[in-house]
């Protein structure tokens, strides 16, 4: 049958179920196991990547990012499984495989500022802090609709041109 769901999506939904009612400690064991029987699906790798993640495991979640992505995702999971390798290599000090990663999702993802918010953060720590500021400055005049920051907009672009 064409609509009948992999056997390891109701495991792997009710792993994630928990994980998402607080649970994140309990469910890790789980979805390694899972892991282990299904060594070959991206989303279950994700999965664990995030959970990984989500207990500041990031040199763990690294190469189950890297393995979910390379396996192929959904493009909704594809786009939170960049934001979070992006974010893992940051936070493991990788700064330019983190900026190549966020840059990639900019291409792939061009309607989804979160990935500009994360390549701010990056380049902040890269030192660059005008580029950062740029970055920041952009992604908030292009997605906010408050009045304040919609009534300054053209100021604020002129100011944020004018950054050295």
């Amino acid at each position: 049958m064409e609509n009948e769901q992999p056997a390891w999506k109701p495991t792997l939904d009710a792993i994630t179920g928990a994980r998402h009612g607080g649970q994140i400690e309990g469910v890790l064991d789980q979805l390694q196991a899972l892991a282990q029987n299904y060594p070959h699906v991206a989303e279950i790798a994700y999965q664990l990547a995030w959970t990984f993640d989500s207990l500041g495991k990031e040199a763990e979640a690294l190469p189950q990012y890297e393995k979910a992505i390379a396996l192929g995702l959904p493009p909704n999971e594809q786009s939170g499984a960049l934001i979070g390798l992006g974010s893992t290599l940051r936070n493991l000090g990788e700064l330019d495989r983190a900026a190549d990663v966020l840059e990639s999702g900019i291409l792939q993802f061009p309607d989804q500022p979160e990935f500009e918010a994360f390549l701010a953060l990056v380049r902040h720590d890269q030192g660059r802090k005008t580029d950062a500021l740029r970055i920041a400055m952009n992604t908030l005049l292009e997605t906010s609709d408050d009045p304040g920051i919609t009534a300054y907009q053209r100021a604020l672009r002129h100011y944020v041109g004018e950054l050295d």
